[in-house]
């Protein structure tokens, strides 16, 4: 028994021995580790060292090397300034300008309009084309040491485009904020017409969706289309629109239940404006006097188009005492719409003409008693002035019968994009 203690202390004793010599090799392991992060870095005796280098080769292109160029014709420019962004060399540039195909091709071009060209290494011109605004594709080709333009139709690609907004400001603040063109702004006004007065009943929160055609060439869009749907909200109240054409060609904007959108008459004569004066007494700002004024001011840029508000005859063209340039409109029955204080009159009318419900009569200005440029807008019945913002105006002819099938089957897939529109919209607020 002693024996084994012994031996038990003894072993014991190594291992203590072990132990102590592992932590010492531990610990003094650690001080170095620490000692290299904390201790400072030796100096790096350093010594230059000067090679000489081949100088930078020259970077062109090589011969046969052909590059493609694109550039968006802008407002301002020059066909010159044009060439000289997308990089044709001047004596090209002076040739296709000089040159009458090209010239005349040329002459095609407006702003916004995307060009592009293929040219040489050097910038010469190989070729050059672009859409005009009636979907041609013009191109101008080398030919030899002058150029040839021909011209054929665009092969154009049509895409449904869905967009929703909120009306903060205006309906063109919310729709550029949406990334919806203009063109898309002015179509879901005049759809609305009838039932909105953009001028007055619009309110922060309204709320818009919209799907419309946009077509592309070789993956560009190139053309706005047609609204094929639309849905605003306007005071909590939700009015939509579907476009149907039937197998004759005609066309307009229904609910989806089919009642005819259109209304015997706009309910306002300007695309966007304001009211600065309405119906009933009012004192005359030129004769100092109370007086009944007897139809709405519209406060409007001179120049800005006025519309007729529904179909109709010229009954009057010309000038008349305060009025100054004034327009009547005889329509069906005894109605009559009166425009006044106008700059001038849309080109080719005259009394007799007939004129369609939107289409451009004239343009805002300050003839006869005006203190600056508006549109004195009537609205009269049996000769008697009415308050054109307090009628009724009865809606045009619904889907016939015959056609509700042809109807229904494109209307519930247009309602269908509005309900996911707005599906979408909603779900973004949460």
């Amino acid at each position: 028994m002693k024996i084994l203690a012994q031996s038990l202390g003894e072993g014991v004793r190594r291992r203590l021995s072990w132990l102590a010599a592992g932590a010492a090799v531990l610990l003094f392991g650690v001080v170095a580790a620490f000692g290299t992060v904390q201790t400072a870095v030796e100096p790096v005796l350093t010594q230059p060292i000067v090679e000489p280098l081949a100088p930078l080769a020259q970077v062109t292109g090589a011969a046969g090397e052909i590059f493609f160029n694109e550039e968006r014709f802008q407002r301002g420019d020059t066909f010159a300034v044009l060439l000289d962004r997308i990089g044709i060399e001047d004596g090209d540039a002076e040739r296709l300008l000089r040159s009458a195909q090209g010239s005349r091709a040329l002459r095609a071009l407006r702003p916004g309009t995307t060009v592009q060209a293929k040219t040489g290494a050097e910038g010469e011109l190989h070729s050059l084309w672009f859409v005009t605004g009636r979907d041609t594709l013009l191109s101008i080709e080398r030919s030899g040491k002058s150029f040839d333009a021909t011209e054929q139709q665009a092969l154009l690609s049509r895409r449904l485009t869905m967009k929703s907004g909120t009306i903060r400001s205006s309906l063109f603040a919310a729709t550029d904020e949406a990334g919806v063109p203009d063109g898309v702004a002015v179509q879901i006004a005049d759809i609305f017409a009838g039932d909105v007065d953009f001028h007055r009943d619009l309110r922060r929160g309204d709320r818009f969706a919209v799907v419309y055609e946009l077509f592309h060439h070789q993956g560009r869009a190139l053309k706005l289309g047609r609204v094929l749907a639309a849905e605003f909200v306007n005071q909590s109240k939700t009015y939509r629109a579907v476009w149907f054409q039937d197998a004759s060609g005609r066309g307009g904007y229904y609910t989806p239940e089919g009642r005819n959108l259109r209304k015997a008459f706009l309910r306002s004569p300007l695309e966007f404006s304001r009211i600065t004066s309405g119906f009933g007494m009012r004192h005359h700002p030129i004769r100092r006097e109370w007086r009944n004024h007897k139809g709405v001011d519209y406060g409007a840029p001179a120049g800005t188009r006025v519309r007729a508000t529904g179909d109709g005859v010229v009954d009057f063209i010309g000038r008349q005492g305060g009025y100054g340039n004034l327009l009547l409109v005889r329509h069906a029955g005894t109605t009559m719409t009166a425009y006044g204080h106008l700059n001038s009159f849309a080109r080719g009318l005259r009394r007799g003409m007939r004129v369609s419900q939107g289409e451009v009569i004239g343009y805002v200005g300050q003839t006869g008693l005006a203190t600056g440029p508006h549109l004195h807008y009537e609205f009269r019945i049996n000769n008697q002035q009415r308050n054109p913002l307090a009628i009724a105006f009865p809606a045009a002819q619904p889907i016939a019968q015959e056609k509700l099938a042809a109807f229904r089957a494109e209307a519930t897939d247009l309602a269908a994009r509005l309900d996911l529109l707005k599906t979408t919209h909603l779900a973004l607020l949460e």
